[in-house]
């Protein structure tokens, strides 16, 4: 069992197994779940997600555990870090006022890092300039990412839209933003586990989960993500499955590109943990 700290962060690549060992962990502590998906935050999708209410009721507690900040979103609402980060830190210290311990789990790495490291302060957006950036983003996102410096490499929709909206709020770019010092992380940094396992070991395990993903709702989420015109770039397997709906692919075929992306986005998100992310507690097989 890992010793007592004030709380902690798990996470690692999609298929680990993060979210059973976060669970167990918390079960031993007397433990509060926060999540760190920018997926599982959203309602409607908790197949697509891999959340831990797939195929369950949505509550604030799963086998005695209380759970947080899942499917709390509507599709049709959009986030920045900063407010996730605001989010968080509620949760954060409404745990620890009860005498819980707040345990992170997610594999979202901006998430992560603003937890561990802060975020850059800058000015609310209005309304008006965070739809006004959406639609940009959404006519024609590459000329968008136009309007923005070199130095800003993201792609996400999401992310380009949030660089849009600072611009056309600031009159800076949001990369000079996020050279001032950084505000908001969560002190003492959270006891950080990280559950990596090797490719081999993911990808039959990715393998293994997508077609029962398919079967087991996501399907009608898909519909839904369709009907509430989200962005399917923001999920992996939303894409894919609209592509089908669409009479663009098979069935089987969908199946094997979500596969295929996902293990494309394991083999990405091991990069980031290798050069982004010190762990305390770094397990090397899955949880």
């Amino acid at each position: 069992m890992v010793e007592k700290h004030e709380s902690f962060i798990v996470t690692g690549p999609t298929a680990s197994g993060k979210t059973e060992y976060a669970h167990k962990l918390a079960k031993q502590i007397g433990g509060v779940i926060i999540n760190c998906d920018s997926v599982q935050i959203y309602s409607g999708i908790e197949n697509i997600s891999a959340s831990p209410f797939a195929g369950r009721d949505i509550t604030d507690e799963l086998d005695g555990v209380p759970y947080r900040l899942f499917s709390v979103l509507p599709l049709n609402m959009q986030i920045s870090v900063a407010d996730y980060l605001e989010m968080a830190r509620r949760e954060y210290d409404a745990a620890r006022a009860v005498g819980m311990v707040p345990v992170f789990v997610g594999g979202t790495g901006y998430y992560i890092n603003a937890i561990i490291n802060g975020i850059s302060p800058m000015p609310d957006v209005s309304p008006e300039n965070r739809a006004r950036a959406r639609e940009m983003v959404a006519t024609d996102i590459d000329a968008a990412r136009e309007m923005l410096p070199p130095d800003f490499k993201a792609t996400d929709p999401q992310r380009v839209a949030r660089a849009i909206e600072v611009l056309l709020q600031t009159g800076r770019q949001l990369t000079d933003w996020q050279k001032l010092p950084r505000i908001g992380a969560i002190s003492p940094t959270p006891y950080r586990i990280l559950i990596n396992p090797n490719m081999d070991e993911l990808r039959p395990r990715i393998a293994a989960r997508i077609p029962k993903m398919v079967a087991g709702g996501a399907m009608d989420e898909a519909r839904a993500i369709i009907a509430a015109n989200w962005d399917v770039r923001r999920a992996i397997g939303a894409a894919q499955l609209c592509a089908y709906f669409r009479g663009d692919i098979s069935r089987d075929q969908c199946i094997t590109d979500w596969t295929t992306k996902t293990n494309q986005y394991a083999k990405r998100q091991r990069t980031w943990f290798r050069t982004q992310f010190v762990a305390d507690l770094e397990i090397n097989h899955a949880a």
